[in-house]
């Protein structure tokens, strides 16, 4: 069969039973995903939906699989709770705010598509992303707990009322803050603050109340610190409902891999809790019929909402790249085919832009998902496209169903990602890798945990960045140490004079010069003897030089020019000669008569034009 818009449809059987499996994958983790990053079911389907028929279309990666993924959600999540907090806990007053910075985040992917950093993902160093999966892990983990003993802060009677001062106190700064605004907070006026403030209604306090008691509870440290008080109104229906969810999951992969464990998990547990009349804690409803699209994205549109988060929604869209392109390698070993990291990029971005817009949350590659739909058959991006619209399909026909699933087999189908997403091969290497290296993977592991993901690998990355230079610029130090001809010399070397061996002094540069290097190079001028009328500096081994070592080397030769001394080149190579050009240090200091191809042509010249003035040392 021939392609039909630029769909390949020649092995549409093998497609489309790969996209029905990896759909059918999908839909309990698109749920999940959607319940823990705060703002619903519905938008970790909307999500799955949009992502993954755009990101299959327009993507680089023809048997890829994308949706809400755990690392996405996990950075979402604190997204979320950061601006709803900013919105007095109003998830819906807050929700633009959320899908215009997932909306900037998308539009970013494509930018960088397009700018080419598809292949530059590949540098990020291995304990950064070590550390990062695994507190991710950990997160998902330890935020679950609550949810798996049902204990919800938000229903906590006694636990609220402790936040009841504390919600006047915001509520009565909220005033004030909004009077200061209008430009009325003095004493004439404070009479209106007064009487504002006494019409504070109890439902106001409460629900002020419950938000700061679910903030406080949120994430890991929140989680922990509420927990005694949890365990102590742990609810047993709701532990056993996420306790046989894992239970499955885990057992039903032993007998066959042909049915996704986890929708077996989902079918039997909430066909048990539903069909025995179970009082158990439903998921929030799903809405019925077609995505509509948010408009006040829009219509509510303000550049101080989001400005805050331009960062943010680059490390969101960084995340997502890095996310696909490595399930993207996985699918090229796997199909023994080569991506295409740019477009793959520009997919995504795509994909999530238009899931932004119609209130899914954002996501990425997914790599399970990913190898069940090659497994199954799929093999162009058809088999992407098809599992889309299965999901879609269950949204129209089973929406009121699914709405019935118990929260707490979501619970416990998050709790078998987050171990599954934990990097255990870099956490068994720890005791045989180079110690900074382990340093970065627990810097990163333990910020990311209990303080902040985007920060934490930031932190990483300049950590690794900032090890790494050292370690290059010691190895080019240690190679392009600063030698006269007479301690050391090349092969090449041997025929040179010895009665001009001390007027001349030769410097090998053996790596390139960087501003890790460039210290070592300065003390070049320290180190030639006074009497050496010539040096020679060799650079044939000098691929790289940057701004800081070209500075470096502009420096040391205006002083040996100042002291009356001739400088040669030797061998330049094309990136340095470039850049010794373009700051004129080639012609202003260093003559074209005075640079050589080969040591043979200076040595000519050396002995054509250097004569022996010093007696040689005895």
């Amino acid at each position: 069969m021939k392609k039909i818009l630029g769909l390949d449809f020649s092995h549409f059987r093998g497609d489309f039973f790969g996209g029905i499996t990896a759909g059918i994958v999908a839909l309990p983790l698109a749920l999940a995903f959607g319940v823990s990053s705060g703002l619903g079911p519905s938008a970790g389907l909307y999500g799955a939906i949009f992502i993954g028929f755009f990101a299959a279309l327009f993507g680089g990666t023809n048997t890829q699989i994308s949706g809400p993924t755990a690392p996405m959600t996990a950075v979402s999540m604190v997204i979320i709770a950061g601006i709803v907090a900013n919105f007095e806990g109003d998830v819906e007053a807050a929700l633009p705010a959320i899908l215009t910075v997932f909306l900037l985040s998308g539009i970013m992917q494509i930018g960088l598509g397009f700018i080419g950093l598809g292949k530059y993902i590949k540098y990020i160093p291995y304990p950064v992303v070590s550390g990062f999966m695994t507190a991710i892990g950990i997160i998902i983990l330890i935020t679950q707990i609550l949810p798996t003993i049902g204990y919800y802060p938000k229903e906590d009677t006694a636990y609220v009322d402790q936040y009841k001062p504390q919600a006047q106190e915001v509520i009565l700064k909220s005033f004030l803050d909004d009077e200061k605004g209008e430009g009325v907070l003095d004493l004439t006026h404070f009479t209106n603050t007064v009487e504002r403030s006494a019409g504070i209604t109890s439902a106001q306090i409460l629900k002020e109340s419950q938000n700061l008691a679910q903030k406080d509870a949120s994430g890991v440290i929140g989680t922990i610190k509420i927990l005694p008080r949890a365990i102590k109104q742990i609810n047993w229906l709701e532990v056993l409902l996420a306790l046989g969810t894992i239970i499955i999951i885990f057992g039903f992969k032993r007998i066959t891999t042909a049915i996704p464990s986890t929708l077996v998990a989902l079918i039997v547990m909430s066909g048990i809790a539903i069909g025995f009349g179970l009082p158990y804690r439903p998921i929030e409803e799903i809405p019925t019929g077609l995505p509509i699209p948010n408009m006040g994205i829009f219509t509510s549109f303000s550049l101080a909402n989001f400005t805050p988060y331009i960062f943010t929604a680059l490390t969101l869209a960084l995340l997502g790249a890095i996310d696909s392109l490595l399930t993207s390698v996985v699918a090229d070993n796997m199909t023994k085919t080569k991506h295409q990291p740019n477009k793959e990029l520009i997919g995504q971005g795509i994909g999530n832009s238009i899931a932004a817009v119609f209130g899914g949350i954002p996501g990425a590659g997914a790599t399970i998902r990913t190898v069940v739909n090659i497994n199954a058959g799929g093999k162009t991006k058809i088999s992407g496209m098809i599992a889309a619209l299965l999901l879609l399909l269950i949204l129209l026909a089973f929406g009121p169903a699914a709405s019935k699933i118990p929260a707490a087999v979501l619970a416990g189908i998050l709790i078998t990602v987050g171990i599954g997403v934990m990097d255990y091969k870099g956490l068994k290497a720890i005791p045989y890798m180079p110690k900074g290296e382990v340093a970065i993977l627990l810097i990163v592991l333990v910020l990311s945990s209990v303080w902040n993901l985007v920060y934490a690998v930031g932190i990483g990355l300049v950590i690794a960045s900032l090890m790494f230079m050292k370690k290059i610029g010691d190895l080019t130090a240690e190679r392009s140490n600063v030698t006269s001809l007479k301690e050391k010399s090349w092969a090449d070397e041997a025929g040179f004079p010895n009665e001009l061996k001390e007027e001349v002094f030769i410097k090998h540069i053996k790596g390139p010069l960087f501003f890790g290097s460039t210290s070592d190079f300065q003390a070049l001028a320290q180190q030639i003897p006074k009497d050496s009328s010539v040096v020679i500096i060799r650079m044939g081994r000098m691929a790289y030089i940057d701004q800081s070592g070209l500075y470096a080397m502009e420096d040391v030769l205006v002083d040996l020019v100042q002291q009356g001394k001739k400088v040669l080149f030797v061998n330049i190579l094309k990136q340095p000669q470039y850049m010794l050009e373009r700051i004129d240090i080639i012609p202003d200091l260093v003559p074209p008569e005075q640079i050589f191809n080969d040591f043979s042509e200076c040595l000519s010249w050396v002995k054509a034009n250097v004569k022996d003035t010093i007696p040689p040392k005895q």
